[in-house]
Formats: structure tokens, sequence, C-alpha cells
């Protein structure tokens, strides 16, 4: 089984959601893997400038997600275990644009009523339900993938 450790943010702007589009793929949260050594705290904002081309500050750490994804359904064919750390990030300056050379082709500002319509990761249901709920344990029930929802 592979393991990824990773951090996202939850950039929230009235009734938007920043989110950003794997290349020909899917809709998903800024953020991604903690490198070693790396504080996941120092991860999201690095990743969030990396994807958007936004500087963001951390406002607070909404909760943790881990899931296990079957072999059958993961990119790479073998069982793999994602662990993602939580942010609540407020936009700071930079200027939105896709990632030079990497794997976000766009990055927007979404009305949050029509994430539900877009082909997304479940981690965006995951990050929104956080921010939402303010669970005090950091934690929301696992999402159902099926449909538009995708590990």
């Amino acid at each position: 089984m592979s393991f990824r450790l990773a951090a996202y943010a939850v950039c929230l702007d009235d009734d938007r959601v920043l989110l950003a589009h794997y290349r020909g793929s899917h809709w998903t949260l800024p953020g991604g893997k903690v490198e070693p050594g790396e504080d996941p705290y120092d991860t999201v904002t690095r990743e969030l400038s990396e994807e958007t081309g936004l500087e963001g500050s951390v406002t607070r750490l909404l909760g943790v997600d881990s899931r296990v994804i079957p072999a059958a359904e993961a990119l790479a064919g073998a069982e793999h275990h994602n662990v993602g750390v939580f942010y609540l990030v407020r936009v700071t300056g930079g200027l939105l644009r896709a990632e030079p050379d990497g794997e976000t082709a766009v990055s927007v500002w979404t009305p949050r009523a029509e994430v539900t319509g877009l082909a997304r990761s479940g981690l965006v249901d995951v990050g929104l339900a956080l921010a939402r709920d303010e669970p005090a344990t950091g934690h929301v029930a696992p999402v159902p993938v099926g449909g538009l929802v995708r590990h």
C-alpha cells in the first residue's frame, strides 16, 4: 500500500471557493504532498502559490481526513492511503494563473452552489464540510465516491 500525507487549502470568498482543475481530470482543492521534513502548515501555502499563483495566510486548522483508496480505483492500480490536513486559508495577494509545467491546468473561484455539479475529488466535499460545520473533532464522515465524486 502506498501512503501520502498532504495539505489542502480551503479558500473562501463570500459564496465562492477556490478550486483547481487537474489537467484532463477533475476539480480539487489547491494543495499537495508534504515533502520530507516539511510542516503541513508550510506545505499548504507553498502548494497554493505553486498551483494558483496566489499567496495566502493560514487562518486556522479545519481538520484531518484519512482515506484508503482501493486498488481498483487508485490511479497507480495499488491500494493507496491518503491523509489530508485541511486548513482555512485567506488569500492575501498574487495573480490567479495556471501552474507552470504542473498538473493544475486552471484554478477558478467557483460559486459554492455550483460545486455539486462538477466532477470533483471527494476532498472538495470534505474541505467544505469542515469549513461549514467546524467540528470540534476536526473530522467529518467519509464522502461516498461515485457519480461526479472521485477519489
